[in-house]
């Protein structure tokens, strides 16, 4: 069983006398920084959440436990042209979405708390040199400006837009009527269908008929190209469903505007695919998913955070692009030590689980003082995990022999030899990362220890492997005097594990539970106060308890270890009387044998989800079982609804 045994009771009893008057600040984390859904900071101090988070585009600083959000510069207006835009085009005033805006033909701005537009460019008039020539230049606001133009120019005429109308031209009377004589060369299509009457000699003609007529195009019959278009461009749809066409884009909007979820494309302005851009729409911005199944969506953040935290799984996206900005994803990692290298073992172990994440084979000791390695690694045995889905971070202990760590620590060499025959191992057998538990490390070793943890964090982040470390539960009140530097530790590891566990030990004087709930949550706040980031934290529970056997005077006889899986058939066959114990939140199981009194708090399905619940309501990274094979596959079926 892993124990921790750093402090003689004299040395604790010493410092808790004095304890009360040196009390470390709380430097629990409340608040977060994310860009988007990549968490950058977490922080007790709001104000230096903001200004971390104000260095950075589309982020927010989160209130750690109720997730609302305190500040964040996501943008409100955002810059199209023909339907495109780019997160470069976003902005926080209307007055900078224009200027922008004002650089780019078909452009517009979209309040991202509103549907469609708040501003846009798009032209009302084009200019045309006899039947085909024209530039995107040529496009204006105004019939004046078209017109200033056109007179640039000789043979040029004006097309109304909205309408297709032909307004203006400056071809001189005698020309039309010189051009009217000549050959017709202008037809009419709608569709297929033509008719001889379709014909013309001159373009304006062909126009003012084809205007009769929705959904014509006339074609230059000497060069075969389609020379005006009445066909209309823009489609508004209702979902996937297409509602009505129109000439006019001010005409599709008025008639969008009566409808939800309706988008606007424009067949003359295709993407790089042909396909017909979408140019305006009024699908509130905020999508909010159920997994990948859309459930609703919102015109502000502020709304689609109240709705979305309603529910599991879900995630904030944008309409724009599908990127996500928020989401409640983030599921628990079911870590478990196998406390055995033995392939058959560990084989069977994880079979049983639901939900397992990273295995923790028994693989790595520090053989003696000059950093020697023993090991019983088996590279088969990680392939097949890794193959089955798992992370595998073999343990690393240190025989928990305090001398002879203390010497290891001492020597530079020998931790040098140590990191880097362990590092190269790791790699050797495809081992994601290494998780170090040196237990009874004296409390002379605290800074050695601390360097100890650094080089072999940075050895191992060169070669692509995580490394987590196992520190006892502990108490804030003597932890100073420990050979464990919480805070620091916290900031060099990729991971802290807590072994929430051992409260009453074997060696304890008096019956007690193995490791009462409020004695863990606890555990966990004090971790917590020590700046350890909620994401690298990781709360051990025991798949065992420890049953004491008490004489009739009271007297503590002995006590002995008992598995997880065991216990209901014990409970059984003992007749065993449970009783509920408020002081641990567990159930006290009893019964009498041999004049004896045998006493144990229970671990079962319940108080192992009541543990995970504390990890849940603190946002732990996940929590860690000592060990597999204490357990049964009906706990892991309960344990995985929890993730």
């Amino acid at each position: 069983m892993k124990r921790n045994t750093l402090l003689t009771l004299s040395v604790m009893t010493l410092f808790l006398s004095s304890a009360g008057s040196v009390m470390a600040a709380d430097k629990t984390s409340k608040f977060r920084v994310y860009q988007d859904t990549t968490m950058l900071l977490e922080t007790s101090d709001y104000k230096s959440a903001e200004n971390y988070a104000r260095q950075f585009a589309d982020s927010h600083v989160e209130e750690i436990g109720t997730r609302k959000w305190v500040w964040h510069n996501y943008p409100r207006y955002k810059v199209y042209q023909n339907g495109y835009s780019s997160s470069k085009w976003e902005y926080a005033s209307l007055d900078q979405a224009i200027r922008e805006a004002s650089n780019w033909g078909h452009a517009s701005v979209r309040d991202l708390q509103s549907g469609g537009w708040v501003w846009s460019n798009y032209p009302k008039y084009r200019v045309f040199q006899g039947d085909d020539i024209t530039m995107d230049s040529w496009n204006f606001e105004t019939l004046n400006q078209a017109i200033a133009e056109a007179k640039k120019w000789g043979n040029a005429h004006i097309v109304e837009l909205s309408s297709h109308r032909w307004v203006w031209d400056n071809v001189p009377a005698s020309r039309k009527t010189e051009l009217r004589s000549g050959s017709k060369i202008y037809q009419i299509y709608q569709g297929t269908y033509s008719a001889e009457n379709w014909k013309f000699a001159y373009l304006e003609d062909a126009v003012n008929e084809s205007l009769n007529w929705g959904n014509t195009k006339i074609v230059n019959t000497e060069t075969g190209k389609v020379v005006y278009s009445n066909v209309k461009p823009y489609k508004v749809y209702q979902f996937d469903a297409l509602l009505n066409s129109f000439l006019s884009i001010d005409e599709a909007i008025a008639y969008a505007k009566q409808f939800d979820h309706t988008r606007i494309t424009d067949d003359e302005a295709a993407g790089l695919d042909g396909t017909a851009r979408v140019i305006w729409n009024n699908y509130p911005y905020y999508q909010v998913f159920q997994k990948d199944k859309w459930i609703a969506d919102f015109s502000t953040i502020g709304g689609a955070l109240t709705y979305a935290m309603g529910y599991s799984n879900t995630s904030i996206r944008l309409y724009d692009d599908g990127s996500s900005i928020w989401n409640n994803l983030r599921g628990l990692q079911f870590w478990g030590w196998n406390g055995s290298s033995s392939d058959t073992t560990i084989r069977s172990q994880v079979s049983s689980t639901s939900g397992l994440d990273v295995v923790s084979p028994t693989y790595f000791q520090l053989a003696d003082s000059s950093g020697n390695v023993t090991d019983s690694s088996n590279k088969e045995t990680v392939a097949w995990l890794k193959k089955q889905g798992y992370s595998v971070h073999p343990l690393v202990n240190n025989q928990f022999d305090t001398a002879m760590t203390t010497q290891f620590l001492a020597s530079a060499q020998a931790r040098s030899k140590f990191i880097s025959a362990l590092v190269d191992k790791a790699v050797a057998i495809g081992a994601d990362g290494l998780n170090i538990d040196f237990e009874s490390v004296a409390g002379t070793d605290r800074s050695a220890f601390t360097t100890f943890m650094k080089e072999i964090t940075d050895a191992a982040h060169q070669k692509g492997l995580a490394i987590s470390v196992d520190l006892p539960r502990g108490s804030a009140a003597w932890n100073a005097k420990t050979a464990f530097e919480h805070e620091k530790l916290g900031q060099i590891v990729d991971y802290v594990i807590t072994m929430t566990y051992d409260q009453y030990w074997k060696g304890s004087t008096e019956p007690g539970s193995v490791a009462g709930l409020p004695w863990v949550e606890q555990g966990v706040q004090e971790f917590l106060s020590y700046g350890i980031p909620r994401d690298k934290l990781i709360m051990g529970i025991p798949f065992y308890v420890r049953e004491w056997k008490v004489d009739k005077s009271g007297k503590l006889d002995s006590n002995r270890a008992l598995l997880m899986k065991d216990l209901t058939g014990l409970i059984s066959s003992k007749q065993a009387n449970l009783s509920w114990d408020s002081r641990f939140n567990q159930y006290k199981v009893e019964y009498e044998q041999d004049g004896f009194k045998n006493v144990f708090w229970l671990e079962n399905e319940e108080t192992v989800k009541a543990r995970i619940d504390i990890a849940k309501k603190y946002e732990l990274a996940g929590v860690a079982a000592w060990r597999l094979g204490y357990d049964t596959k009906e706990l892991w079926n309960t344990m995985i609804q929890q993730k």
